[in-house]
């Protein structure tokens, strides 16, 4: 397995070809050397799970299937590296729903603000009618989805100089969101003053105050290092979101049989694996990073929920998903709105 950086790939030291190479020896089958991106640092579970499956799937081939990853958005941001796996200059790329909301819009389903609870509905949804749902709509916009969704968590509200204690305290607030319409809508349903930016420059952003919040799971403020430059952590778990691990349908049907079957395999046990490493990774972070510096603060739900409720979010993201996804969210979650 190799995990190639964004340094060496900017700087020319790795001669990768743009494209998935299948290389034919008179003497030998061929052998497929395909490549992953990820935008998460590579000590993030989700790239600590996959560097694994991906050793697996070279020694269950016996070589014949080789993945290079390249995380931390080494082949660029996601709004770029969306368009390479399209185009199968990417051949794989694990991307959050909400974001590939660009192009599926119904993947946005499982972010709704304020949907899930706990993880028990996160999961019984994900792993059911929802998540078979959102993968059959992304299969009719050329991408191939595989069955088991990664973690990314619950998302937080990191801020630079106050926190988050009510919805009131989102009035005016600069805070980054992805580009996603549903993060924009749920933001300024609160007040606060959303600023679309790419995950790879986020650190900059908060840094120069070109928005003074962002909002993540744990995991990744941690393995992002977002401590350095925000002081107050609120735990709103305003949306769960999780990683669809994607391929090109083209690039991954050029694969025999056999090796499709184990690339699916040990990518949808890396998928499980890693929600083991989030959840037991959340339950230590806290302390983690207040050791850091970060101060916490919990918030109340229903009173964010209540104000979504006010400004109409639910009923705009009913008419925006059509009653039938609708009624698969509502039939994991309870009633919205």
């Amino acid at each position: 397995m190799s995990v190639i950086s964004r340094r060496l790939l900017l700087g020319g030291s790795v001669g990768l070809p743009l494209v998935a190479i299948q290389t034919h020896r008179a003497d030998a089958a061929p052998v497929f050397r395909y490549r992953l991106g990820t935008n998460l640092a590579p000590t993030h579970p989700l790239n600590v799970t996959l560097s694994k499956a991906i050793g697996q799937i070279k020694a269950r081939t016996d070589g014949r299937m080789q993945i290079m990853l390249f995380p931390n958005s080494a082949l660029g941001s996601d709004t770029n590296m969306l368009s390479q796996i399209r185009t199968g200059a990417v051949q794989f790329f694990t991307l959050s729903g909400l974001i590939l909301s660009t192009l599926v819009p119904e993947a946005a389903l499982s972010g709704v603000g304020y949907a899930f609870k706990n993880y028990d509905q996160v999961w019984a949804a994900m792993d059911g009618k929802v998540g078979a749902y959102i993968r059959s709509r992304i299969a009719t916009h050329g991408l191939t989805a595989f069955e088991a969704i990664f973690d990314n968590g619950f998302r937080q509200v990191t801020t630079s100089d106050r926190p988050i204690l009510n919805p009131a305290d989102f009035d005016g607030l600069k805070i980054r969101v992805p580009f996603a319409a549903l993060w924009t809508s749920l933001f300024k349903d609160f007040g606060a003053v959303p600023t679309s930016i790419n995950f790879d420059e986020v650190y900059s952003a908060l840094q120069t105050h070109l928005a003074d919040a962002q909002e993540n799971p744990l995991a990744i403020i941690e393995t992002s290092k977002f401590y350095q430059v925000q002081k107050c952590c609120s735990l709103t778990n305003h949306m769960w979101d999780g990683f669809w691990f994607l391929a090109n349908p083209t690039a991954f049907e050029k694969l025999p049989a056999k090796i499709r079957g184990i690339v699916e395999e040990e990518i949808n046990h890396a998928a499980m694996a890693e929600r083991e490493s989030v959840a037991a990774l959340n339950a230590s972070l806290q302390g983690k990073l207040a050791a850091q510096g970060m101060k916490f603060n919990n918030t109340d739900s229903q009173a964010f929920r209540d104000v979504l409720i006010k400004a109409g979010f639910y009923t705009e993201w009913k008419t925006h998903f059509g009653p039938q996804a609708w009624s698969l969210l509502e039939g994991a979650v309870g009633k919205l709105g």
